[in-house]
């Protein structure tokens, strides 16, 4: 016999913008440099870019980092991603749109009302490349040059007063020459952030690998803060997300690589390779900028030897 109507429990509907609706969760991988803005209280965002294999959220009233990738673990791993452990031959992405709603917190991030990804566990976007020898260096800074070809902005002054300043180890130059070069370009990513990404991560990590490289780190410091204040009113909100990572020493996966290559812990020339075929120009400005930076490690921390028995700064 049917069930009356009276015993009959009606199903009330979901009420508009309610996250009480069931959507597919996946589970997620964070990177540590996410780590405040998901474990932290819900905040509402949007989406602001969405490609095959990821997903740019922005969050709103937000501490850096204030943008969120949702990757594939097959896609370009920034350090501000979460790497979503991916069904085979699913699209996570599919039904995401510019400008769904998102909210991010509680260790959750929910999207569009039609993706959930839950951290399940965290990973360190920032490599260990020490100690290192000032020989190790100076190889690894030759066979990257080997590969990188020239930075794409390079028939503009700023840049090659960066060059010349870092090398010198010239605070006031490199500061006004970095400054000039946040924003400078067209993309998510503009060229000049790519590489003063690679130029800070290179100072910062190969800098306080090898023995005397404390101005190295000293630079990257100053020039990490000159650069990313005011970042978000100068270039993309991904961009300066990205910024705020590389000054505190936090690579994509393939920036790490190549720092690793450098270091003598893997292949260089296969992870530079890599690195180039990322994005439309952004892999090649972050080679120029971690070549640089690697250069000036080199040069600063060649000219100021430790003394012996001191502690190498």
């Amino acid at each position: 016999m049917p069930l009356s109507t009276a015993r009959r429990r009606p199903r009330p509907a979901p009420e508009h913008g309610s996250h009480a609706v069931t959507v597919p969760t996946l589970a997620g991988a964070a990177s540590l440099g996410v780590r405040t803005a998901l474990s932290g209280p819900r905040r509402h965002g949007r989406v602001i870019a969405v490609f095959p294999s990821a997903v740019y959220l922005q969050v709103a009233r937000s501490p850096e980092p204030a943008v969120i990738a949702l990757t594939t673990s097959d896609a370009v791993r920034p350090p501000n991603a979460v790497v979503l452990a991916v069904p085979t031959r699913q699209e996570p992405f599919r039904s995401v749109r510019e400008g769904d709603e998102t909210f991010v917190g509680d260790g959750c991030v929910l999207v569009g009302g039609r993706l959930r990804a839950r951290v399940r566990r965290w990973w360190d976007p920032t490599p260990v490349l020490g100690p290192l020898s000032l020989a190790r260096l100076s190889h690894g800074e030759r066979a990257l040059d080997a590969v990188t070809g020239p930075w794409g902005l390079s028939g503009h002054a700023a840049p090659k007063n960066l060059a010349d300043a870092c090398l010198a180890g010239d605070l006031a130059r490199a500061v006004d020459a970095a400054e000039r070069i946040v924003g400078l370009g067209p993309g998510l990513t503009p060229s000049g952030d790519d590489a003063l990404a690679g130029l800070l991560l290179a100072l910062r990590l190969l800098g306080g690998a090898v023995p005397g490289g404390g101005r190295a780190v000293w630079l990257a410091d100053w020039l990490g803060a000159a650069v990313t204040a005011h970042a978000g009113e100068r270039t993309t909100s991904l961009a300066a997300t990205l910024l705020h990572c590389a000054a505190r020493g936090q690579a994509s996966m393939e920036a790490a690589a190549v720092l690793r290559g450098i270091a003598g812990q893997d292949p260089l020339v296969p992870a530079t390779r890599r690195l180039l075929a990322t994005g439309h120009t952004s892999g090649a400005d972050l080679a120029w900028g971690l070549l640089l930076g690697c250069r000036s490690a080199l040069a600063l921390s060649a000219a100021h030897p430790p003394r012996r028995g001191g502690s190498g700064t």
